[in-house]
């Protein structure tokens, strides 16, 4: 269910993409020292738009430097880095792992097994530190495989249950702007599952995995899928509108506007934005 909260860098000006690169680069970083080199495996771009948030939201002081990595181990790298980026290190290290049991259990993948073996160390480690986070991530996802055990044509019970999980992610430390967060990540949180869910029909119908819309298998489903990601985002953007951002907003919104679009558009063909109807 991640994938989608990625920027379209060549919409961006080059020092906005230069800021959203060395961001995920600072991720990246703080995976690796907090959590050793495996838990590389599990980075998601998509923590980097939490970062974002937070840190525009809350305006932390802000590191930066420059490195390699074993990815790019000659030409180093610029990278931002502040509390907020090892806040969202260890919410990607705490869904990595419990995606890999999940892999575990749904498909019996050895290689999702050994890596969470390789992560267990660390997700307890988050565990002691968030608890409230780690506690309704789990929760969530037995909801979830509850759903899929017993193969519920129920979308929005499914959707819900990632929103709840997304919700506590968006508030790591309560306050003034936790309502709007909170409320914000709930609708984000429905929006990408909905949306994984768009993108993975066919594949999960031809393997006989569980999908909400499976009933929806061969039909036109474009317009269908886009007015109900359409109003689920429109949800998130609303509380979204209503926090005070001002660094990195164009980074923000260019996700939000245009990024999360990207891969739905590939699958299932644009529209275009100049006819007012479409994603930007």
């Amino acid at each position: 269910m991640f994938g989608t909260l990625t920027a379209r860098t060549e919409l961006l000006e080059e020092a906005g993409a230069a800021r959203y690169r060395a961001s995920y680069c600072g991720l990246c970083r703080a995976l690796r020292e907090r959590h050793g080199q495996s838990a590389a495996l599990t980075l998601q771009f998509d923590m980097s738009f939490l970062v974002l948030l937070l840190s525009s939201l809350y305006e932390p002081e802000e590191r930066s430097g420059e490195d390699g990595c074993l990815v790019h181990p000659i030409k180093k790298r610029p990278w931002l880095r502040d509390e907020f980026t090892d806040y969202a290190a260890d919410m990607n290290l705490a869904l990595g792992y419990l995606k890999c049991l999940d892999n575990w259990d749904d498909d019996g993948s050895v290689l999702s097994a050994a890596e969470a073996a390789l992560l267990r160390r660390g997700y307890r480690e988050v565990c002691a530190r968030y608890p409230r986070q780690c506690e309704a991530m789990e929760r969530s996802i037995r909801a979830l495989r509850e759903i899929e055990e017993k193969k519920l044509d129920a979308p929005d019970a499914a959707a819900a249950a990632f929103g709840a999980l997304m919700a506590e992610l968006f508030d790591p430390c309560g306050g003034r702007w936790s309502e709007d967060l909170r409320a914000m990540g709930d609708a984000l949180g429905r929006f990408l599952y909905i949306m994984d869910a768009c993108l993975d029909l066919d594949a999960d119908t031809l393997r006989n995995r569980y999908n909400p819309f499976r009933r929806r298998y061969g039909l036109e489903n474009a317009a269908f899928f886009r007015d109900i990601l359409r109003m689920l985002l429109g949800e998130a953007l609303r509380h979204y509108d209503r926090l005070p951002l001002v660094q990195d907003r164009d980074i923000l919104d260019n996700i939000l506007c245009a990024g999360v679009w990207a891969r739905f558009d590939k699958k299932y063909g644009g529209e275009d934005p100049a006819d007012g109807t479409g994603p930007v």
